[in-house]
C-alpha cells in the first residue's frame, strides 16, 4: 500500500475538530472512528477481519490484559502525582460527558474502540520490525490532544512515553502471535480501567 505515512491524517483532523470544534466527546469518538474508515477505504487494506479474533497463543491475552490493567490502576494510585486539572469534571461536562451519557460512552469507547483502533495502527498500519517504529509515535501523538489543558506538560509526557510503550508491546505480541486478539483485548482493559479512573475520580 503507498503513502501509507498519509492515513493518520484524517483521524488527528476528526479528534482535533471534535475536541476543538464542536466540544463533544461522543463526536469525537465517532468522528474518529469515521475518519479511520475513510482512511482504510483508501488504503484498501488486504488484512482479513478474522485476524482481530484470532490468537495462537491464549497466554498473549493473559499477558496483554494485566501489563495494560496497570495504566487505569497507576492513574488512580497517582491521580494526584498527574496534578489532573481539578476543574475536570467541568472540562468533561463540557465535552458532553455527564451523568446521563458517560456510562454508554464508557461502554462503546471500551468496546468498540478497540477492535477499530488495532485493525488500524497495529494491523494495517504496523511493521514487524521488533523495535520502535515511527507508527508509534504517531499511535500515542493523537492523545495529547484528549488531555491538552487537563495535565501539565510533565504528565502529557509520562503519558506519551506510556502510549507509545503500549503501541510497541501491542504490536510485539501482533508479529509474534500472528493475531490481533490479544492486542483487542488488553487494549479493552487498559480503555476501561482508565475511563473508569476518570469516572471514579471526577465523581469523588
Amino acid at each position: 500500500m503507498k503513502f501509507k505515512w498519509f492515513a493518520p491524517i484524517l483521524p488527528y483532523a476528526a479528534v482535533w475538530v471534535g475536541f476543538f470544534i464542536f466540544h463533544n466527546a461522543w463526536l469525537t469518538l465517532v468522528g474518529f472512528h469515521l475518519a479511520i474508515f475513510l482512511a482504510l477505504m483508501w488504503l484498501r487494506p488486504r488484512l482479513k477481519i478474522s485476524t482481530l479474533f484470532k490468537t495462537t497463543k491464549p497466554t498473549y491475552i493473559l499477558l496483554s490484559v494485566f501489563v495494560c490493567l496497570t495504566g487505569g490502576i497507576s492513574l488512580y494510585f497517582l491521580w494526584d502525582v498527574f496534578a489532573i486539572a481539578t476543574n475536570l469534571r467541568e472540562q468533561l461536562l463540557w465535552l458532553d460527558l455527564n451523568a446521563s451519557t458517560w456510562m454508554g460512552f464508557i461502554a462503546y469507547f471500551s468496546l468498540v474502540n478497540p477492535f477499530v483502533e488495532e485493525y488500524f495502527w497495529r494491523g494495517v498500519l504496523g511493521d514487524a520490525i521488533s523495535g520502535l517504529h515511527f507508527n508509534d509515535l504517531v499511535y500515542a501523538g493523537y492523545h495529547v490532544m484528549v488531555v491538552w489543558d487537563k495535565v501539565p506538560a510533565y504528565s502529557i509526557l509520562i503519558m506519551l512515553a506510556g502510549l507509545v510503550f503500549a503501541g510497541w508491546f501491542w504490536r510485539q505480541i501482533y508479529r509474534r502471535d500472528g493475531g490481533l486478539l490479544a492486542p483487542v483485548l488488553g487494549h479493552m482493559a487498559a480503555d476501561f480501567a482508565i475511563l473508569m479512573t476518570v469516572y471514579i475520580m471526577v465523581g469523588k
